[in-house]
């Protein structure tokens, strides 16, 4: 898979910070992916960093309300990450199922050791609970979900270049999360940040890159 052009991890966070989407808003222009906005050739999945970012420092709650650090957890592990919110519409759950799909066509084995985590960015409503029962549906039974307080996954996410907003209301009723619909994997040999993916990646991207990602190789 060709890489499209690098990118430094410093006017990434700039960039990303400035992209948000609205779930299920019918705003193309606030959704449009990181690579878009910084007028890169849309040709491949996988945007490759020159500058890695760190893992965040979050500790947060999984689907059984059990302490979860997110750096110790995953140490090691290759990890992709994902912040978004249950009663996103679209974006967030088919992120999510082209994930797993591409999952179930690794070995026994690299499925085991992938990591998959969902932090929720609407942490009012999506309680430990509320994650246990949509991942599985949305998802996978063994993708990780996290949350916890609204000012620590904000912090967290920022340490990653995505930007979040609290959740509001909408005049219909409606409620609205804005986030940074980046996926970022993780390299289980350096444990940072190196490949981003946009929320126009398909399942079928995932499926070629996994095999790489698993083993810290640059797709």
């Amino acid at each position: 898979m060709r890489k499209k052009t690098l990118l430094t991890a410093a006017a990434l966070t700039a960039v990303a910070a400035l992209t948000l989407s609205a779930c299920g808003s019918g705003d193309d222009a606030a959704s449009k992916p990181v690579a878009d906005v910084s007028a890169q050739p849309k040709t491949e999945a996988a945007t490759v960093l020159d500058k890695p970012f760190e893992k965040p420092d979050l500790v947060l709650k999984d689907t059984e309300g059990k302490t979860y650090d997110f750096r110790e957890e995953t140490k090691g592990k290759p990890t992709l990450i994902y912040f978004g919110y249950t009663h996103c519409p679209d974006v967030c759950p088919l992120t999510m199922s082209n994930i797993a799909i591409a999952r179930k066509a690794l070995p026994k084995a690299d499925q085991d050791r992938l990591q998959v985590v969902f932090i929720t960015t609407d942490p009012e409503r999506d309680t430990s609970a509320e994650l246990a029962k949509w991942l599985p549906s949305a998802g996978d039974p063994s993708f990780v979900g996290l949350t916890g307080d609204f000012p620590t996954i904000q912090a967290g996410a920022r340490q990653v270049g995505i930007g979040i907003e609290p959740a509001t209301k909408e005049k219909d009723g409606s409620v609205v999360s804005m986030h940074g619909a980046q996926v970022i994997a993780f390299s289980p040999k350096t444990d940072g940040g190196y490949v981003l993916y946009g929320e126009d990646t398909t399942a079928d991207d995932y499926t070629k890159d996994l095999p790489k990602l698993i083993k810290g190789e640059t797709p």
